[in-house]
């Protein structure tokens, strides 16, 4: 049940091993951006990486996603990314966030501007640190996503496989149930918009 990405997208998906390079590709980023939110004097709270990519040992799509933290006054000063060739993206339907086309330099990878505190970013933070803890969970949650990859006709195909042990982990962080109905209320929107367009 997390934030599904940019609409509706045919074809298969690919899942690949977990691969160490990982951490240091976020690292090249999370610098980039930092040196473009800070030329441009924009607080930002965090830049976290998240997402599978984020845990380690975990199979994933091999995209980079990453969430600049900020206040909610600082949303449409985080639009300084366009100094390094980001533009808004009109991916939209997740309260608290705001998605970005990535230039080819940084792909691949997703990166979105997060408020602080908010439902997406606890989403986001809740999946990473939940199977970052138990290697149980990120082992079936790894499983579920191979078998996923390999039987899905299209993304949100694999989303909808996914869900199960995804709802488990968010209620193992201690999501109460409005925050599931709130993520999964966002996840409509956006596969409803992807259908529509």
């Amino acid at each position: 049940m997390v934030v599904l990405r940019y609409g509706r997208r045919m074809g298969r998906v690919e899942v690949v091993e977990y691969r160490p390079a990982w951490p240091a590709r976020f690292a090249e980023l999370r610098d980039a951006y930092a040196d473009a939110l800070r030329i441009a004097d924009v607080p930002v709270v965090a830049i976290e990486h998240v997402g599978s990519t984020a845990v380690p040992g975990l199979a994933a799509k091999p995209v980079i996603d990453v969430d600049v933290v900020v206040g909610a006054t600082e949303v449409d000063a985080a639009a300084a990314l366009g100094r390094i060739g980001f533009r808004r993206s009109a991916a939209t339907g997740v309260p608290g966030r705001v998605a970005f086309v990535t230039p080819e330099r940084f792909r691949p990878s997703n990166t979105y501007v997060v408020v602080d505190g908010s439902l997406a970013l606890r989403n986001h933070l809740a999946v990473r640190d939940v199977l970052r803890a138990d290697p149980s969970l990120r082992d079936e949650y790894a499983a579920v996503k191979r078998h996923a990859a390999a039987d899905a006709a299209d993304i949100d195909a694999y989303l909808a496989m996914k869900e199960a042990v995804l709802t488990r982990v968010l209620q193992r962080a201690g999501l109460s149930a409005a925050d599931l109905a709130g993520i999964a209320a966002a996840n409509r929107a956006i596969a409803k918009r992807g259908a529509l367009g």
